[in-house]
């Protein structure tokens, strides 16, 4: 959770592993699939839904392999599309120029694992 703004509010469906959020100081909302409930004032799963269904997508049909050692790097690239859909083509690709000024990342770094230059998500910090 170290990800997660002190505070915020986390929603969910009710797997168990959620239950203990409040505890940890964070609001939590959830949704019961179970029982077909699918939205529950602000909570609902679909946003996250389509992101993994976006990033499955990736791998079966571009892809093909992620390797552990980079999923970061795939997450944070499909976070990126995911954040930008909403944009015609011509403001997706000068958002993505942008965010490159002054980033550079060689075949070395990328191999040996290292984060130098590495781009950033839209929206995460950089």
């Amino acid at each position: 959770m170290e990800k997660v703004r002190e505070g915020a509010t986390i929603y969910t469906d009710e797997a168990k592993a959620y239950k203990t959020i409040e505890e940890h100081g964070y609001g939590h909302e959830c949704v019961n699939h179970s029982v077909c409930q699918f939205v529950d004032g602000m909570a609902h799963t679909n946003g996250i839904k389509s992101f993994w269904s976006m990033l499955k997508r990736g791998y079966h049909g571009t892809f093909h392999y992620i390797s552990a050692g980079h999923l970061n790097r795939y997450i944070g690239e499909f976070t990126t599309r995911h954040n930008l859909r909403g944009l015609d083509t011509i403001a997706m690709m000068e958002e993505t120029v942008d965010r490159m000024v002054g980033k550079r990342l060689t075949y070395a770094a990328l191999i040996e694992g290292r984060e130098v230059g590495v781009l950033g998500s839209y929206g995460a910090t950089r």
